[in-house]
């Protein structure tokens, strides 16, 4: 889950959304998954205890609190590494089939290197965790790597600018298939790569806040596919045949809807998709970088007076390795903008934004969400399905987020009910109408959490948690049970009665 900038709204604005769209009554297909999700740098708390290593959050919030929206730090949070246990409990209730969590890197190595043994108590937490949740039949989708990298190889050689974290992850993902293979049939190599590179070595927005526009963002993608990729084929190589698993990256993506019906920004909104999702995935799904994305790169570059382009090039051998490393496609999706052509930035401009070019805002009359840059729009989702479909040919694609926030807490959500029913009936269209070979969906999140750059001020969550209760008590939302009769019934209709095959 992401933030992008701060911007007020009132509960009014939420509560006075209520969609009039027709609701999709189809039960969901009987493959069909629906499940919830967090992350571990968002709930665990428990930031230096049993052996965890420092990451690039913890130092981010606590040595610069005036980053943070309210001054807050992930140092407890929700307090899940101490609660993990009526957290399990909590999902069970909901009655859903998945739940995914997070591994901390810097829970199994602290400083993030491969060392002789991995820190016990680390890799006995999450043992614990993930055979309660198989025991209780709950499928885990596990992430490896959600944005918290050990502060250790930030300070040692930046991170994910060096071309060295891509062994290094590689060893630390090999190590999380041997202790877990057992427990889990989900994995996820690393989530949002976009918000790792863009916002954490481009604008400098996101630990470990790098500003490096237009060059360290590039650096960043090419060794985060690295990465992704080596750890794919090591499943693929030395686990697949035990633990008969998938193994995917999660990538995000607002939907771009064209301004209009012109020729110039239908273009617009395709190169906003490519620059957004297609510079993770066509890497993945179709080989090298998206064509648009190279050639602008490399025309202003070019025009900068640059010998070669911001963008690095990827090798034939890279190409091959990062080509075909998906069991399934991801999609982290919470909202849609607008765009239309514009014009050109200067060269001089090397921003992410310079280099797509296009002018990008969000509707008035579409409500927003707590942190501003959400703007509801549920075609949104239907559409950016189809564009997955017909992108990449058909792949089987899995909603691994999907969510609404807000700055009051309220257990009267209303507005999260609405946006979890309109944007789950476009799904319903997508798979029913246009073919959309859909088969899961993940609701971000099951409880509030510490989210980044906008700490506590951002609730996203369908059980409420008092941040100012030392025992961080959770408590169900309105939407909680609305979610959980979902699950239940698995259908949209208020009436069972009323639900379709």
């Amino acid at each position: 889950m992401g933030f992008k900038s701060v911007l007020l709204v009132t509960l009014g604005s939420l509560l006075s959304f209520c969609s009039t769209a027709k609701v999709n009554k189809h039960f969901f297909p009987p493959n069909f998954k629906i499940g919830v999700a967090n992350a571990a740098a968002q709930i665990e708390g428990a930031w230096n205890e049993d052996g965890k290593g420092e990451t690039i959050w913890d130092r981010f919030a606590m040595s610069h609190p005036d980053w943070i929206f309210d001054h807050s730090s992930p140092q407890v949070a929700a307090d899940s590494y101490h609660k993990w246990r009526e957290d399990v409990e909590m999902v069970k209730e909901m009655g859903v089939d998945h739940y995914r969590l997070s591994i901390a890197w810097a829970r199994i190595y602290p400083d993030g290197y491969k060392t002789e043994e991995p820190n016990a108590r680390g890799v006995a937490y999450y043992k614990n965790l993930l055979r309660s949740l198989r025991a209780l039949g709950i499928e885990p989708m596990v992430t490896l790597y959600h944005w918290d990298l050990p502060q250790k190889l930030q300070d040692d050689f930046g991170g994910w600018l060096s071309p060295k974290i891509v062994d290094i992850f590689a060893d630390y993902a090999r190590t999380c298939f041997e202790l877990f293979g057992d427990e889990v049939n989900w994995w996820i190599t690393i989530n949002e790569p976009k918000q790792i590179c863009e916002a954490g070595y481009g604008s400098g927005g996101y630990a470990p806040g790098v500003f490096s526009p237009g060059v360290g963002n590039y650096k960043c993608a090419k060794n985060v596919l690295l990465a992704h990729a080596k750890a794919y084929h090591i499943y693929d190589k030395e686990f697949r045949k035990k633990n008969q698993g998938k193994v995917a990256i999660v990538i995000d993506s607002n939907w771009f809807e064209p301004a209009s019906a012109k020729p110039e920004d239908k273009e617009a909104s395709e190169r906003s998709l490519q620059f957004t999702y297609g510079l993770y995935g066509n890497p993945v799904f179709n080989g090298d970088w998206p064509a648009v994305v190279k050639e602008r790169v490399a025309q202003r570059s070019k025009q900068a007076g640059l010998k070669e382009s911001r963008l690095p090039a990827l090798t034939k051998e890279e190409i091959k390795l990062i080509k075909g490393t998906y069991d399934f496609l991801c999609i982290n999706h919470y909202t849609s903008h607008k765009v239309s052509a514009w014009y050109e930035p200067p060269v001089t401009d090397t921003s992410f934004g310079a280099d797509i070019g296009v002018n990008d805002w969000m509707p008035k009359e579409w409500p927003k969400g707590g942190e501003g840059w959400f703007s509801v729009w549920a075609p949104g989702m239907r559409k950016l399905l189809n564009w997955l479909k017909d992108t990449y040919n058909n792949p089987e694609i899995v909603i691994t987020e999907n969510g609404l926030s807000d700055n009051t807490g309220t257990l009267e959500d209303d507005h999260r009910i609405n946006y979890y029913r309109d944007y789950l009936s476009n799904c319903l269209d997508a798979i029913y109408i246009d073919n959309v070979n859909l088969t899961g969906y993940t609701a971000w999140s099951i409880l509030d959490d510490w989210e980044w750059r906008t700490g506590y001020h951002s609730l996203i969550g369908m059980y409420k948690v008092d941040f100012n209760d030392p025992n961080r008590a959770r408590i169900p939302k309105k939407s909680a049970a609305y979610f959980t009769q979902i699950a239940k019934n698995r259908c949209l209709a208020e009436n069972p009665a009323e639900c379709i095959h």
